[in-house]
């Protein structure tokens, strides 16, 4: 398939158009995080555009501009990044704000995550999916073949040369386990990268969890604490599988009453995960907060000795990790595809997917299934930290149009 028919497809995929070898300059999408069913504008007529030399003409479909509180919406649900982040202060400052959530745990954390789960599903139409999974077999494989084992390698790693404590340990390469996040879309397309392919790559590794994670997550944190790889699975099937399957069957059977809910379902999302993960965190900050006070009262001698110690907490320790994990997870992932070959706009979009997990599985499995409640807190820092790095890189990438680099590939190319 050329180049130009994909793009045409991506803009019945995406609710903006959107083609990176265009500089467009930076926008909110409407649904950002999940594959957007096709819209269908009966009453307008296509715009055709005959080429210079009039052999020729290509009809491009007219898109509607959208209402204003619809773009409202879609803006609010982009602010991802800081509702996780000012929750995780007030987490910190008033713990008790979220007890009301904590106190039904891990019934209330897989409720949530399986909403999360049903409104990517209400987005999705397996039909398109499977026509984009044709297009792009090899770059699709290849990405979800990278998230299933760079991240757990580097989890597995970074535990080991930190030396961190067995719970933590486990924490963090469940995290390392878990598919990509769908926050990973939004970034893409920010980044200037193949949105599509992110996409699928997220559907596919999602799918794929309930094999994979609870596999993965036996063999690299049986050495730590036991792991019951069955009832992972389980987990996984009930709060990510089958909303899924639910939400797309919705989407096909119930149209009209998607549609009404489909434009809130991003920012339902977000505000969602970002309960999740700060919930966690508050649920964890009454330790964190003993261990730092303890640090600083053994560290009088100077502040950057104090300094040094509060690193040297539990809290620091996890931060840290967290940051190196998913730093190497965008470096592994970029250079891992460069070397395959996949053009610019593919390498960026297997790097940030690569790069950005699905803390919010990775919360509802460590609670529901370990006994210490420190086993959750990298997944749940991880929800603040992977989505402002992301985020960054995303910006850092849009600065650095992909048709300004090396562009030659020997696969992917369709």
């Amino acid at each position: 398939m050329s180049a130009m028919s994909l793009s045409l497809r991506l803009n019945h995929l995406l609710s903006h158009p959107f083609s990176p070898s265009t500089r467009n300059p930076i926008f909110n999408p409407t649904k950002p995080t999940f594959l957007i069913p096709p819209k269908k504008f009966p009453h307008k007529k296509p715009l055709k555009i005959r080429s210079s030399n009039g052999e020729s003409e290509q009809s491009f479909p007219i898109i509607q501009e959208k209402p204003k509180w619809e773009k409202m919406v879609s803006d609010a649900a982009s602010l991802y990044p800081i509702y996780v982040t000012l929750g995780g202060v007030v987490a910190y400052v008033r713990p008790c704000t979220f007890s009301w959530f904590i106190e039904k745990a891990p019934t209330s954390y897989s409720l949530g995550l399986g909403f999360i789960m049903l409104s990517m599903g209400l987005t999705l139409e397996l039909k398109d999916l499977i026509n984009l999974f044709l297009q792009n077999s090899f770059a699709i494989l290849f990405g979800c073949l990278a998230q299933y084992t760079i991240m757990p390698v580097l989890g597995l790693a970074i535990s080991k040369i930190l030396r961190l404590s067995p719970s933590l340990s486990a924490g963090l390469i469940l995290l390392s386990c878990c598919p990509g996040g769908t926050a990973s879309n939004v970034v893409t397309l920010i980044a200037q990268g193949d949105v599509a392919l992110s996409i699928v790559m997220t559907v596919c590794t999602t799918l794929g969890a309930v094999l994979l994670t609870p596999t993965l997550t036996k063999i690299l944190v049986g050495t730590y604490v036991p792991v019951d790889a069955l009832k992972l699975s389980i987990s996984t099937l009930q709060v990510v599988v089958l909303p899924i399957l639910l939400g797309s069957y919705m989407q096909s059977k119930f149209p009209k009453a998607v549609k009404l809910v489909t434009p809130f379902s991003p920012l339902f999302t977000v505000l969602a995960a970002s309960l999740l993960a700060c919930s966690v965190f508050a649920e964890n900050v009454v330790h964190l907060k003993s261990s730092i006070a303890g640090a600083s009262v053994s560290s009088d001698l100077s502040p950057l000795l104090r300094l040094k110690t509060i690193l040297s907490s539990e809290l620091g320790v996890t931060v840290l990790t967290v940051l190196l994990l998913h730093f190497a997870g965008f470096f592994v992932g970029y250079i891992s595809a460069t070397v395959a070959g996949f053009r610019e706009t593919q390498r960026r979009a297997i790097s940030i997917e690569v790069g950005m997990q699905n803390s919010s599985l990775g919360v509802v499995l460590a609670t529901a299934h370990f006994s210490s409640s420190m086993v959750a807190l990298p997944p749940a820092i991880s929800a603040v930290i992977m989505n402002i790095m992301g985020s960054s890189l995303g910006y850092f990438w849009r600065c650095i149009h992909p048709a300004n680099l090396s562009t030659s590939s020997t696969v992917g190319n369709n």
